[in-house]
């Protein structure tokens, strides 16, 4: 069995967040640093989930997260669940300074859902899509409409329903707020997913495709989701500077 390794680890920002990590652990009443996130990968190949929208058959059933001291803890599914993901994303979703971790769990009879993981395990997770071999694709989170709450947003059967979904995470649970159908992230087989949060003119934006894939377009949030169309070039070298912020 392979390792796995087609898929590559989400790092941004991750030398600055070293950085702002070791910080917060020499302030005087800071957070515990053994409750301190500072990467995650999945671990555990395994074949159980026969669905291979990522390119082939192995998904994995441990998330590993290392902590700022160098304790290490892993997280292991139950036989009824993998991970079917790139990678796992670390991300501060509630600006308390300690970073949390977005996966996407599938179930062998009701398909994937997104969850939330701390230090010390699951914290919360949407409901699963409801049926076998139903995926979903994140594209990224931020405080779109500046609330000051993360909005997390994901792509529901990118292959299929094709419905950008947006979650707000407040108080350690995932409110749904919005919803936008004709987008998508992903084909079927490709290993990475497409696209992302950019901040370009002060405020984020979602970075997708359109549903036949002939548009890139750019999705705010202010209460209600809007569209723009902000190329026709959907290769991935096209997303990457469309994310940089690059004409």
């Amino acid at each position: 069995m392979r390792s796995g390794a087609r898929r590559v680890p989400w790092r941004p920002l991750a030398r600055a967040m070293r950085r702002a990590m070791l910080a917060l652990c020499l302030l005087p009443g800071s957070l515990a640093a053994s409750d301190t996130i500072l990467s995650a990968r999945y671990e555990g190949p395994t074949e159980r989930y026969a669905h291979a929208v990522l390119g082939d058959g192995i998904e994995h059933e441990t998330l590993r997260l290392d902590l700022i001291d160098g304790t290490v803890r892993r997280f292991t599914l139950p036989i009824d669940l993998v991970f079917e993901d790139t990678a796992p994303r670390v991300q501060d979703l509630d600006f308390d300074g300690q970073p949390e971790v977005m996966v996407v769990e599938s179930s062998q009879t009701q398909g994937a859902r997104l969850a939330i993981y701390g230090a010390q395990g699951r914290i919360t997770a949407t409901d699963f899509i409801g049926t076998r071999f139903r995926w979903l694709a994140p594209v990224g989170a931020a405080d779109l409409d500046g609330d000051g709450h993360v909005e997390i947003a994901y792509v529901d059967r990118p292959h299929l329903a094709k419905t950008l979904r947006l979650y707000r995470y407040r108080e350690r649970q995932l409110q749904k707020v919005a919803s936008l159908g004709g987008l998508t992230n992903h084909r079927i087989g490709e290993t990475d997913i497409a696209g992302g949060v950019r901040l370009c003119a002060g405020r984020p934006e979602l970075i997708l495709a359109s549903a036949n894939w002939s548009q890139m377009v750019s999705v705010t949030f202010n209460g209600t989701l809007t569209l723009r169309v902000i190329g026709q070039d959907t290769s991935r070298a096209a997303f990457a500077r469309a994310l940089e912020c690059a004409p």
